[in-house]
């Protein structure tokens, strides 16, 4: 989402690498470009307009910190001035001492609020509870809106509480859900409350009772990021009426130009809690302003990178994996299943981006470093149509064995024979890492702009 301010705030950083201290003119251009990229990016004027007055007051008479160029000191300071215009207040959920913990989710119709409750529920249960959370639907308008919830509660086996829309209505599925959520000592009740295509007062007034039926400790408003602007004024209008504890952005991983997200905290001052990313279950991510500032000026996230590698990554399999890519013994079967792990993790652009310098590289690739979906899934039909012998052994693949896997995959033999060449390339280049030093892989990765250093040997 925050590819096109990204580029162009790196753009401005890297001007300024080449000087040996910073002038106020300097620094006075930049900041003019800093602001006009803020601003094409739909960050609310006042906003764009704090925060560049703030960065400049911080730059003009400030000695460099040691171990700083000017423009390392540039980006220090955006950085932290971004970072505190996505801060305001505790992002992270806190647990009521009494379950449950009620969540009240909000917000317009088309904001994903059905699959935000869904995939929270996850998140959530995930987190380490024994008891799984109770999803309530207390959307009864929207036509299909129970159903919807149902279906998505059965598909991740979480418990849901549901009544029929033509002999009730929201408040009463409401309040009668969270009594059931106390009745199964759940220890989280996430009621999904109905939406309007916009603001109304009939809309508001059912989710004040609702709101004054539970007592919840959370009500949390889904926000379309894509919305833009409009975002914030919505944000403003439930937070007015509600009294609003956090946001949730969906559509995080779309193409608009993200300025939403960098003005809705600054402009209400309730803190953004989780943002959506993809249309799976688990396409909920906790939001940190930290993080999230680092990616927008291209400085990589290496913890969220980390930790989505912990979430899929089984400790074993990977010792064994380093064993075998030392020794060149990795298969088609492990590439296979290394394959199957990164696809949990999510697109490679997306993974990219939480790498120190690989925003620059990843717009040198074809589509930007997002792998065709429609490939992926060819390449593991490829190798499940082998045999176990054939992806230890790639070698003993002769023409009529091709014939049968490209005719067990539904491909060609042409695209059978591009996956091998392209696994044998990878061999040969993991054989010759497997070969060298620590220090030689250091100097080589030095060759790469923005490439990460690797700590020394001890």
């Amino acid at each position: 989402m925050f590819d096109a301010l990204t580029a162009k705030l790196t753009g401005v950083f890297q001007r300024l690498s080449g000087k040996g201290h910073l002038s106020e003119k300097d620094v006075d251009e930049a900041l003019r470009e800093v602001r006009v990229a803020l601003l094409e990016a739909d960050v609310n004027f006042r906003v764009a307009r704090d925060l560049v007055a703030r960065v400049r007051e911080k730059l003009l008479g400030v000695e460099l910190q040691q171990g700083l160029n000017p423009a390392q000191q540039v980006v220090k300071v955006v950085n932290d001035e971004l970072t505190a215009v996505l801060s305001g207040g505790d992002h992270k959920l806190k647990p009521s001492p009494q379950a449950p913990t009620i969540i009240m989710l909000v917000g317009l119709q088309g904001s994903g609020k059905t699959t935000t409750a869904a995939k929270l529920a996850l998140n959530l249960r995930r987190s380490g509870t024994i008891m799984k959370p109770l999803l309530i639907a207390a959307d009864l308008r929207r036509p299909a809106a129970v159903d919807q919830l149902a279906s998505l509660a059965k598909q991740l086996d979480m418990p849901v509480y549901t009544e029929a829309p033509a002999t009730s209505n929201a408040l009463k599925a409401a309040t009668n859900g969270v009594r059931r959520a106390k009745d199964l000592d759940a220890p989280w009740a996430i009621v999904d409350t109905g939406g309007r295509l916009q603001i109304d007062e009939e809309l508001m007034q059912e989710l004040v009772d609702i709101k004054q039926a539970v007592n919840p400790h959370e009500i949390l408003l889904v926000v379309d990021a894509m919305t833009g602007q409009d975002a914030v004024q919505v944000a403003g209008e439930f937070h007015k009426q509600l009294g609003l504890t956090g946001l949730i952005l969906t559509k995080m991983d779309g193409d608009a130009r993200g300025g939403a997200a960098l003005s809705i905290t600054a402009v209400i001052g309730v803190p953004i809690k989780f943002i959506g990313i993809g249309e799976k279950p688990d396409g909920l991510e906790p939001f940190f302003p930290d993080r999230m500032a680092s990616r927008i000026l291209g400085m990589g996230d290496v913890l969220s990178l980390v930790e989505k590698a912990e979430a899929v990554i089984d400790e074993k399999k990977a010792r064994e994996l380093e064993k075998k890519l030392r020794q060149s013994t990795f298969d088609l079967q492990d590439f296979l299943d290394q394959l199957k792990a990164v696809r949990k993790m999510g697109s490679l652009g997306q993974l990219m981006d939480m790498i120190p310098g690989m925003g620059a590289i990843k717009k040198r690739l074809p589509n930007g470093g997002d792998v065709d979906e429609y490939r992926l899934k060819q390449v593991e039909a490829i190798v499940l149509s082998m045999t176990a012998r054939e992806r230890r052994s790639p070698d003993v693949l002769d023409a009529s064995r091709k014939r049968r896997v490209a005719k067990g995959s539904g491909t060609a033999v042409q695209d059978v024979n591009q996956l091998l060449n392209q696994f044998r390339e990878m061999q040969k280049m993991m054989k010759q890492f497997a070969k060298m030093k620590p220090k030689q892989i250091e100097k080589m990765m030095k060759g790469t702009p923005g490439a990460p250093q690797l700590p020394r040997p001890r």
